[in-house]
């Protein structure tokens, strides 16, 4: 017990001492938050493009069970982009409240 307690003082502090490789080069935290942002603008455009689809289909579909395959199809979309959408800001602040070493100096809410 006293060599893990006495290991964990001594061969954790260096570690936890080291900088972050991401937030020490000069343009990665830039382009790591530019991604997100294009990551994020493609799949809001993504869900207007698929539910514009299905509701086009959807005018020329006869029978109930399509339209139900349809309307199930516009959900999961939804739901993938409010995923997307609130994925970034959960884990800025998240990660800034576990002290996350990429959530320090990285702002991925996508506005």
């Amino acid at each position: 017990m006293f060599i893990v307690v006495a290991l964990s003082l001594f061969a954790v502090g260096p570690a936890a001492a080291q900088t972050n490789a991401v937030c020490s080069a000069d343009n990665l935290p830039g382009m790591i938050e530019g991604f997100f942002q294009l990551t994020t603008a493609l799949g809001i455009v993504g869900l207007a493009v698929v539910w514009q689809a299905d509701s086009l289909i959807e005018m020329f579909t006869i029978t109930p069970e399509q339209k139900k395959g349809l309307k199930r199809h516009k959900r999961s979309a939804m739901k993938s982009a409010v995923v997307l959408v609130a994925l970034g800001p959960l884990y800025t602040v998240a990660g800034s409240m576990m002290n996350l070493p990429l959530a320090q100096c990285v702002d991925l809410a996508p506005w």
